[in-house]
C-alpha cells in the first residue's frame, strides 16, 4: 500500500544509517526509504510523489518518504549529510558535485550517481513585459528572483549571471514568493525550469494579471555557456508559446533522480529501477506527457553520453533495455 510520510527526524535516522553501513564496511539496505524533492508548488514535486507510489508498488514492506527540499543542490547536499536516500537533480549539478566544482569546489562527492532519468527541463527566464527587459543584459540593476535556494535554476541562473557580468539585483525566494513579488510589482521576473513543449503552472497564473515575457540567449551566450557548463546543452522554445512571444534560446537539462553507491546497494538500486520501469503508468497519470517515453532507452542513451549510474540501477537498465 502507498504510504507518504513527511519526517522531521530524518537526519537522525540517515546518519546512524550511513554510520552503521560505514562501520559494517557495506553500504545500506534500505526497505526505508526517504526522497528529496522540491517545492511542493513544482510540477516535479508531483511527478516525485508518483515516483514514490511506483517504488512503494514494485518494493514490498518498502516505505518512501516524500519530502519537500530546495531541489538540485540542496537534495546532493542532503544525501552528503544522511537526510535522503534519493533525490531529484539535473546533469549540471551531477557533474559538479563528483568534480568537486561549482557549489562544490573543493568537495568532491565520487560516489554520486544516477539510479533512473525522467525528463528533460529548460531554464525559464520570465520577466514582466511592463519591465522593458528584452535581454539577459537588460536584468542589470533590475529585482530578479533567480530561483529557489539550492535548486539547479538558482545555480545556473547566478552562474550565467555572473559569467556575463550582469549584476541583477537578485530577490532570493521561494517560487511562491516570485510570484507574489512579480503580481505586486516587487520584482520584474524570475527563472525557474520547467518542460519545452507546456506553460509552467506558475507562469499561467501570472498571465492572468500579468503581461508576460521570456528572454534567451544570445548566440555568443550560448556558445559561453555551452563550453564553461559541462552538461548544459540548448534548446528552441518556440514561437508562441506564451502569447506573442518568439522563439528563444534556453539551457536544457536531463533531470534524474540520484543516490551515492555508499549508501545505497545495489539490490536496492536495481529494484528501484525496476519498480519505476514496471510502474510507470503511475507517474503517465501525474504528468500525461511521459506516455510514449522509453525510460530504459533514455537510461541506456544517458549512460552511454557518459553519466554515471549506480551499477545496481545499470544493470537493470540495460536488461530492460535489450529485452
Amino acid at each position: 500500500m502507498f504510504t507518504r510520510k513527511m519526517t522531521r527526524n530524518r537526519a537522525a535516522i540517515g546518519a546512524v544509517a550511513v554510520l552503521t553501513a560505514m562501520l559494517g564496511g557495506g553500504a545500506v539496505c534500505a526497505k526505508d526509504l526517504t526522497m528529496g524533492t522540491t517545492s511542493p508548488t513544482s510540477s516535479h514535486f508531483t511527478i516525485s510523489v508518483a515516483m514514490s507510489k511506483a517504488i512503494e508498488t514494485g518494493m514490498e514492506e518498502t516505505t518512501v518518504n516524500v519530502i519537500e527540499t530546495g531541489a538540485s543542490v540542496d537534495n546532493v547536499l542532503r544525501m552528503v549529510r544522511g537526510e535522503v536516500d534519493l533525490g531529484l537533480s539535473t546533469t549540471d549539478i551531477l557533474v559538479a558535485a563528483r568534480n568537486g566544482t561549482g557549489k562544490f569546489e573543493g568537495s568532491a562527492i565520487p560516489d554520486l550517481v544516477a539510479l533512473y532519468p525522467y525528463s528533460a527541463s529548460i531554464l525559464l527566464f520570465a520577466v514582466t513585459e511592463e519591465s522593458g527587459v528584452t535581454s539577459l543584459e537588460d536584468l542589470d540593476g533590475k529585482k530578479f528572483n533567480p530561483g529557489i535556494r539550492g535548486s539547479a535554476a538558482e545555480t545556473l541562473t547566478t552562474d550565467v549571471l555572473s559569467m556575463f557580468d550582469i549584476n541583477a539585483d537578485l530577490v532570493h525566494g521561494s517560487v511562491g514568493d516570485a510570484v507574489e513579488g512579480i503580481k505586486n510589482g516587487q520584482i520584474i521576473g524570475y527563472s525557474k525550469y520547467g518542460a519545452a513543449d507546456a506553460v509552467d503552472a506558475t507562469l499561467q497564473e501570472l498571465m492572468t494579471s500579468n503581461k508576460m515575457r521570456l528572454i534567451g540567449f544570445t548566440e555568443e551566450q550560448e556558445k559561453a555557456a555551452t563550453e564553461a557548463m559541462e552538461g548544459v546543452a540548448f534548446t528552441t522554445l518556440p514561437e508562441g508559446l506564451i502569447p506573442g512571444s518568439e522563439a528563444v534560446r534556453v539551457p536544457k537539462l536531463s533531470v534524474f533522480f540520484l543516490t551515492r553507491t555508499g549508501i545505497m546497494d545495489d539490490q536496492t538500486a536495481y529494484d528501484i529501477a525496476r519498480s519505476i520501469h514496471q510502474n510507470v503508468n503511475l507517474l503517465v497519470e501525474a504528468w500525461p506527457q511521459l506516455a510514449g517515453y522509453d525510460i530504459a532507452a533514455d537510461a541506456v542513451a544517458t549512460m552511454e553520453a557518459g553519466v554515471p549510474y549506480h551499477p545496481g540501477a545499470a544493470r537493470y537498465w540495460k536488461e530492460a533495455a535489450s529485452g
